[in-house]
């Protein structure tokens, strides 16, 4: 797909689109990031669209779903994580220096962990993916990406006690 094809893809499917975008998600300014998102994917998998598989209106379409699923996993994603975190009663807030301190040990632990160790670390518990969801997402097998969790979290265990 060449430049003028995409802007008249472009042209042709955004307006619409965005309706459905902000139907469905009762938001114009999230479906508008949607929308962007959308079309960033279309413009980086140009190159395999085939119109022999599907016509450039469903290509689309399944593009923008797929990033409103997205948008939904990871926002499904931070409310677990606001309800894991364990409420500070009033008056009992930790001492700045005790998360300083905290964040500091962390992060020392974690530059002791390999490249792709602390990306499977932060993929895990940063963005709330399973592992099959990372081996997925960076092309390696299951159990290696199962492995190296694994791994990476005794390493953390063992140097923060």
């Amino acid at each position: 797909m060449r430049d003028d094809q995409f802007e008249r893809l472009y042209e042709e499917h955004a307006q619409p689109l965005l309706a459905f975008l902000v139907y469905r998600t009762g938001s114009r300014p999230l479906a508008e990031d949607i929308l962007a998102d959308t079309f960033e994917r279309v413009l980086r998998a140009r190159r395999r669209f085939d119109p022999r598989k599907a016509s450039e209106k469903t290509w689309v379409y399944s593009i923008a779903l797929n990033c409103l699923r997205d948008h939904i996993r990871k926002q499904a994603a931070e409310s677990r994580a606001l309800e894991r975190a364990v409420p500070v009663p009033a008056g009992e807030t930790r001492p700045l220096a005790e998360t300083v301190d905290d964040r500091e040990t962390l992060a020392s632990a974690m530059d002791l962990l390999s490249d792709e160790e602390r990306e499977s670390i932060a993929l895990r518990y940063g963005s709330d993916l399973t592992v099959p969801e990372i081996a997925r997402l960076t092309g390696e097998k299951l159990t290696t990406v199962g492995g190296r969790v694994y791994r990476a979290l005794r390493k953390l265990r063992d140097e923060l006690g």
